[in-house]
């Protein structure tokens, strides 16, 4: 992930060539690469490009819980305010088995309908991840059928401005037709269980111009039999300017591969230009 740091480094060097949006507006950078929060993907699209521009974003992110931790680098492209394409790079840090599983996602959004600010009606998104690992020999020993899949989420968005007391209020709610366990890292599919359609949700109060604080949830199915848990945060994000922004976060991830009580601290760090 060694030219994905270098990326990151040039993007937080430049000045933002794309600002057709408000402060905030395109979320942060979630772990499967799109645009959203740490956990689920958003109906905004990555960067600030309106609908004649085009915009540049990456990102690096780690999460760390009591038995594993997962770090992420990924990019992001805005084309005019409609299409989103990411990729992302996923490295599973397991010192139980002393092995670290790697996953690659490549990703498409499209913007169907709205703005999350001025359309009546919220931002209504569809997207695609397309995930794969490059060894499948764990997913393989836990059950898992497939070692490569496809997530489909149709995603809504509204960021309601001075809704809450003077405050700004942002909620998205997104459903995803999946059957990756453990977001893919342990296959694609198991005895127990096919594709079905999942619930995420998010919502975050604007403290500031600059701060947001929230919350996340992330429905699990439990294709393996090995008691995948939903997933769960409480977030903070900064956002000084339109080429950085940092977010800390709170996990509890429930039980990951038979193990429980995987709770921890997530931190993510997105540049654009």
């Amino acid at each position: 992930m060694k030219w994905f740091s270098a990326l990151l480094l040039l993007v937080l060097s430049q000045s933002a060539l794309a600002d057709g949006k408000l402060l905030a507006t395109p979320g942060v950078s979630q772990i499967e690469g799109s645009a959203g929060g740490g956990i689920v993907p958003w109906a905004q699209l990555a960067g600030y490009a309106s609908e004649d521009e085009w915009a540049l974003s990456a990102f690096c992110s780690r999460g760390d819980v009591k038995n594993y931790r997962l770090d992420v680098c990924g990019v992001q492209a805005n084309l005019f305010d409609r299409i989103e394409l990411s990729y992302a790079e996923q490295d599973f840090a397991v010192p139980a088995l002393n092995t670290n599983i790697e996953q690659d996602i490549s990703a498409i959004k499209v913007r169907l309908y709205g703005d999350i600010v001025y359309s009546d009606w919220p931002q209504l998104s569809v997207g695609i991840q397309h995930k794969s690992l490059q060894d499948g020999t764990v997913a393989t020993l836990v059950g898992a059928e497939h070692t490569s899949g496809n997530d489909v989420y149709v995603a809504m968005s509204k960021l309601h401005l001075g809704a809450l007391n003077g405050y700004n209020w942002f909620w998205n709610v997104t459903g995803r037709y999946s059957d990756a366990n453990q977001v893919g890292l342990l296959g694609f599919g198991g005895n127990h269980a096919g594709k079905q359609w999942l619930l995420e949700a998010s919502t975050a109060v604007f403290l500031s111009r600059e701060f947001a604080m929230g919350v996340e949830f992330r429905e699990k199915a439990n294709n393996l039999g090995l008691g995948e848990s939903h997933w769960r945060d409480v977030f903070i994000a900064w956002l000084p300017n339109k080429s950085v922004s940092v977010t800390a976060a709170w996990l509890d991830l429930g039980s990951i591969a038979g193990v429980d009580k995987q709770t921890g601290w997530y931190v993510s760090i997105t540049g654009y230009f």
